[in-house]
């Protein structure tokens, strides 16, 4: 109970990361052919149109590394305090939504690249706190 409290700020922007990523990542899974039209149409007249299939598959596999390491993060925090697996899962998601976010500006979709800086400024705030 002493880890979950002394690092409660941690471990709830690890939850905001894990169910973000996982419910991003599964509805990719449980709807492939409805996200690739979407994004097909979303980068058909940019550098990225021949690539969407890839870039797709790509997203997927970070975001769902990046949920699955932020959560088995909590865990971790709250077991024994260690923050190792949730700082990886952090920086990932970093990574993860700046890719996002290049996405968005090439195919100039300025409202949803600024919905993914939503979600980047806890993210880099929970890099910054992990890192010490």
């Amino acid at each position: 109970m002493e880890n979950l409290i002394s690092n409660a700020t941690e471990i709830l922007l690890l939850l905001f990361l894990t169910i973000t990523f996982l419910q991003s990542g599964i509805d990719k899974m449980l709807d492939w052919k409805g996200n690739l039209g979407w994004l097909t149409g979303h980068f058909s007249k940019s550098i990225f149109k021949g690539s969407v299939p890839v870039l797709l598959g790509t997203i997927l596999v970070l975001e769902m590394l990046s949920g699955i390491l932020c959560g088995v993060g909590v865990f971790q925090f709250v077991i024994d305090g260690d923050s190792s697996i949730g700082f990886l899962g952090a920086v990932l998601s970093a990574i993860t939504l700046l890719l996002l976010l290049l996405g968005q500006r090439v195919a100039k979709d300025y409202a949803g690249a600024q919905t993914i800086v939503v979600y980047l400024i806890p993210t880099v705030f929970l890099v910054y706190l992990m890192q010490g």
